[in-house]
């Protein structure tokens, strides 16, 4: 399931104020490539027939959100979600109507969402929410709201120049959010986390308070799936940042449609320290399915700190090296 409905859900996403294309455009990117496949079959032919073993490409530029201590340079246009929380799957833009669209590269399937970017113009800073994707926009293309980008510069100007980076830990408005999609079922699990700060990495969702953690696999809408269902509720949800921030929510009931606040903050306050031991994979087999009440965590802070459980950071995962090529 990878359109973003639940089975049965025949209603098509929003794609307010989202750009696309000209058809004629992608009709000759389309013929174009064609061609160009045919010839490097060919070449390969060839060559392989000559005897010559085909050389190592170089590899392709994996697609991921803005790195964090680096300052990027691009550009920057505007649109208008029209309230709508973009691709991102929000219920609805953020309050201060200050959000972003970033390109395939930048939105990478997903991972961005959630995040933010402090972007400069000529008019100074503005920080802004990733919440959305701009098919049409190359790397360094952020399509900003009006309102931000009014911001950095004169909405006349249209296009400017920009610099932008990743926020790390920004100040959080409240504890993580939890939307359970509609259609979702015993059988079929999707979930929304909202109010998490910083990308996240990985969403492990168990039924009740004990038995195995199930990961769940982001979808580029924003949901996390978990095809074959977790059970009838209420789950305990374990939710990682791409930093190594942990927080894990309990009594998450199956009420598809409406955002659960939790009791729980990803990160911030005088929340306990991140333990040094390593992150337990998430098992691939289901959880026994129970509706005993869900119980406190042995590792939760005490009551004066927030019930974050920031317990192992992860490090980040690097790109795959393709055999055969290098060293």
């Amino acid at each position: 399931m990878t359109d973003g409905s639940a089975p049965g859900d025949s209603a098509p996403r929003s794609t307010a104020g989202r750009r696309r294309a000209p058809r004629s455009a992608r009709t000759r990117w389309l013929a174009a490539g064609g061609v160009a496949a045919l010839a490097t079959v060919l070449g390969l032919s060839l060559a392989l027939r000559s005897g010559a073993a085909p050389a190592c490409a170089a590899p392709r530029a994996l697609a991921a959100p803005p790195a964090a201590g680096a300052v990027h340079k691009g550009k920057a246009t505007f649109y208008d979600s029209k309230g709508a929380g973009g691709n991102c799957s929000y219920p609805s833009a953020p309050a201060d109507r200050r959000y972003v669209a970033l390109g395939p590269s930048e939105y990478a399937a997903g991972a961005a969402c959630g995040g933010f970017l402090d972007v400069t113009g000529p008019r100074g800073t503005a920080r802004v929410l990733v919440m959305d994707q701009c098919p049409e926009c190359e790397p360094g293309h952020l399509d900003l709201s009006r309102e931000a980008f009014a911001e950095i510069a004169d909405p006349v100007q249209g296009v400017v120049g920009i610099s932008y980076r990743a926020v790390v830990d920004p100040p959080l408005p409240g504890p993580l959010t939890f939307r359970i999609k509609e259609g979702a079922s015993q059988w079929w699990f999707a979930v929304l986390v909202g109010q998490h700060g910083n990308p996240l990495r990985s969403v492990e969702v168990r039924q009740g308070g004990s038995g195995a953690w199930r990961g769940a696999a982001r979808q580029d809408y924003n949901y996390w799936l978990i095809e074959s269902g977790a059970g009838t509720g209420p789950y305990a949800i374990r939710v990682t940042d791409v930093y190594g921030h942990r927080a894990t929510a309990t009594g998450i009931r199956l009420a598809p449609g409406q955002v659960q606040r939790s009791a729980v903050r990803m990160y911030g306050g005088t929340a306990p320290a991140r333990a040094t031991t390593p992150a337990r994979s998430p098992s691939a087999r289901p959880s026994p399915s129970t509706s005993a009440p869900v119980s406190a965590s042995p590792n939760l802070a005490a009551a004066a700190s927030p019930p974050a459980v920031l317990d192992a950071a992860v490090a980040p995962v690097g790109p795959t090296r393709a055999a055969g090529c290098g060293g």
